[in-house]
């Protein structure tokens, strides 16, 4: 029996919490109030509540509690507790798996690196955080930019202490290769602060820093210094351009900007980050059959993002009037040790801020994105797992293939953003490593890959090597032979070496580990990691029977006499196997230009063999 509108009067009307609950006594939806009976009865007046999703939640109500409390502060927390505790179906719940991006800057360290990752929650890591940014690819943007400007280091500690000459950034003027005091710690102090400065927003010292030298080597005649300099100018313009037009308008102040767009029971909540008045980042946030009014969801969603440890802005802006504002204040306060005021502007540039977000909500709700948050996920866990150094952003996979030892080949297969990269997929034929010689070819084809890839400033951020634990150390070897300090190598390896795409027991091997990693049969990540290595044998194997084929071809044409070099050739590109050769009628043949009534006689000879 559902819940009947006659219970109402015995409800208070003091402020506190109500709990909506189903037949089975599971609780569907928390809500606060200043009056408890008055909001209450709302939900079932005839013009009390629009809200798509309320009538498909008064259908399943089968009784309502209520916990009385003595101010609306008060009912603000317990509402936040009980959400948390209970999860109810129709409340919007924040995820704890949401990942984000940002810059480090490990300033603990004596060497300090700048990296790029991706955290959950808190960050975890030691160091001075920078973002979140809009995407990731506005994230590698910056970074990129950086690691130009300012040569820090990019390798592992473990890898600064085992050097004993300088990797190939230094070569490149990316890195001035503290590792074997190549500069002293003033030097490295001086680009470390100036990275530090770039991201705080005082770019334009930045700037003019590089017109300067780029001045200077114009005098010089160093043009080519000078058209780099100039690029990395234009980047940085390009960058802070978006910025530098809301300065005006945000005063300078940070700011967080809370919008919600909405359609039936769909909703999106944006929330942009404003710096020193400029926009350094954006997340968003979507729900499914939320019974929340706006107010009631931005307050919840404030109480529930917004911790201690995080980096507070001064002020709030939301897109609807919260009228429990005040009350909302005192509880952050207590809550993060900050006062954080919440206002709604009406007018002005604040507003304009607000109308941002809105548009970002909405263009946000209207995008197809749940693949790619999956994927960013998917991405950031293996960073996490495989304990990488780098956010593993496009990785390279390589796969011998051979039988018995012969026409031996390796493949690789790229994924950017965990997505294949076709333009990148590479077929190769290994010319020098001994026939049946597994490590000599994988020694072979990653030698020649890297060589190609350093030349060309294009490396991967992981190699993944099929194989165990011996293609791993060859990898590595590698690695350490072409000076490349700034790539991550793992082994998968298939239990019994099979290649199906059953569940078997699949092992990850990683540098420098005694034992695998192994993971669920089910487990998303490994998922990922299969697609991966499955696709890259596929193309080895392929390739390698293509070879094979072509070559049992040419030695079966081999003793027909009259069948030089070019006929073969339009021999294999017409049928592309002795078997279909051995069918061709008379009329098949005849089609091949330049085959002689002789040389037919002889290729239909060879279905009697």
């Amino acid at each position: 029996m559902a819940f009947h509108p006659d219970d109402l009067a015995k409800y208070p009307s003091q402020p506190g919490v109500y709990l909506m609950k189903d037949q089975r006594g599971k609780v569907l939806y928390v809500g606060k109030a200043k009056n408890l009976k008055s909001r209450i009865k709302n939900y079932y007046a005839a013009s009390g509540d629009s809200r798509a999703m309320v009538p498909f939640l008064i259908a399943e109500i089968k009784e309502i509690d209520t916990i009385v409390v003595p101010s609306e502060k008060e009912a603000l927390l317990l509402e936040n507790t009980l959400i948390k505790k209970h999860q109810p179906k129709y409340n919007a719940l924040l995820k704890d798996d949401k990942t984000f991006i940002g810059l480090l800057v490990t300033t603990h360290h004596s060497w300090p690196m700048l990296r790029l990752v991706r955290y959950k929650g808190k960050p975890k890591e030691k160091g001075l955080y920078f973002g979140p940014y809009v995407s990731a690819f506005a994230a590698r943007q910056v970074f990129d930019l950086l690691t130009r400007l300012f040569p820090l280091r990019q390798c592992s500690d473990a890898e600064l202490k085992r050097r004993t000459r300088p990797c190939l950034l230094y070569g490149t003027k990316k890195c001035v290769a503290p590792c074997v005091n190549k500069c002293t710690h003033e030097e490295y102090d001086l680009f470390v602060h100036g990275a530090i400065d770039f991201l705080k927003g005082h770019n334009k010292e930045v700037v003019k820093k590089l017109q300067a030298d780029m001045e200077k080597a114009s005098e010089n005649l160093e043009f080519e210094r000078a058209a780099a300099l100039l690029k990395s100018i234009e980047q940085i313009r390009e960058i802070t351009q978006g910025g530098e037009q809301v300065v005006a308008k945000a005063k300078g102040e940070d700011a967080d900007v809370l919008a919600i767009y909405r359609e039936g029971y769909e909703v999106c909540l944006a929330q942009l980050y404003w710096r020193d008045g400029k926009l350094m980042g954006s997340e968003h946030y979507l729900f499914q059959e939320i019974a929340e009014e706006n107010s009631a969801l931005l307050s919840s969603f404030i109480l529930q993002h917004y911790k201690e440890e995080a980096e507070l802005p001064k002020e709030i802006l939301v897109s609807d009037p919260l009228s429990d504002a005040s009350s909302l204040e005192e509880a952050l306060a207590e809550k993060v040790g900050k006062t954080i005021g919440i206002h709604c502007p009406k007018k002005g540039d604040k507003r304009k801020l607000v109308s941002i977000a809105l548009s970002n909500a909405e263009a946000h709700f209207r995008q197809k994105k749940d693949q790619r948050e999956l994927t960013d996920k998917t991405l950031a866990e293996l960073e996490e797992k495989l304990h990488l150094n780098r956010f593993p952003s496009r990785i390279e996979c390589f796969d011998i293939s051979n039988l018995a030892g012969k026409e031996t080949v390796a493949s690789m297969v790229a994924f950017t953003d965990g997505e294949k990269d076709k333009q990148r997929t590479r077929l190769y034929k290994i010319k020098e490593a001994k026939p049946g010689d597994d490590y000599g070819a994988m020694r072979e084809v990653l030698t020649r890959r890297l060589i190609r890839a350093r030349e060309e400033m294009d490396l991967p951020d992981l190699i993944i090597v099929d194989g165990g634990k011996g293609q791993l150390n060859i990898a590595l070897e590698v690695f350490k032979e072409l000076d490349i300090a700034s790539v991550d190598a793992v082994g998968l390896a298939k239990e019994e070496a099979r290649h199906d795409k059953g569940l078997r027991a699949e092992r990850v091997f990683l540098p420098h580990a005694p034992e695998p990693v192994s993971f669920p049969s089910t487990s998303p990540l490994l998922f990922f990691l299969q697609r991966i290595r499955d696709e890259a044998h596929r193309l080895a194997i392929g390739f390698h029977r293509k070879r094979r084929t072509k070559t049992v071809i040419r030695s079966a044409l081999e003793d027909l006499p009259g069948i030089g070099p070019v006929k073969k050739k339009r021999l294999l590109s017409h049928f592309g196997s002795v078997a279909r050769l051995k069918e061709a009628t008379v009329e098949e043949l005849s089609q091949i230009k330049g085959l002689t009534k002789k040389d037919r006689e002889f290729i239909l000879a060879l279905k009697k063999r």
